[in-house]
């Protein structure tokens, strides 16, 4: 296997376009890039870097959407007998079966990696 410098160009240029196309696809591509010249590689990258970008631009997007939803819920929570956040927080965390790991709970939430800290706190 060669390294990134023994590489050629194209060579290299391949093994962007699989990762670029990984992130935009969510897996590799399974095209034949040994007859592609520079400029069809600049070509595809700069399409799979606009598709990147609106993924990125739609994952934040729902990621505000998974924060609105779960501030609201924290104080229906509480309007419903939980005494504080902690408890709201601690209730959810029951529910998913997290075992306090906030982290976790994010996840099945769908919020943000590290939106709560350890002690259940907007971090």
């Amino acid at each position: 296997m060669k390294t990134w410098e023994e590489m050629s160009v194209l060579e290299q240029n391949a093994e962007l376009y699989s990762d670029m196309y990984k992130d935009a696809y969510g897996f590799r591509p399974r095209i034949d890039t040994s007859n592609w010249t520079e400029e069809d590689f600049e070509k595809e990258f700069s399409f799979l870097s606009s598709m990147i970008n609106e993924q990125n631009q739609e994952r934040e997007r729902a990621q505000s959407r998974a924060i609105e939803k779960f501030e609201n819920r924290i104080q229906a929570l509480m309007q419903h007998g939980a005494r504080n956040r902690e408890m709201a927080i601690r209730w959810l965390d029951e529910a998913y079966e997290t075992n306090g790991d906030m982290e976790f709970l994010c996840y099945n939430l769908d919020l943000p990696y590290g939106y709560l800290n350890k002690s259940g706190v907007v971090a």
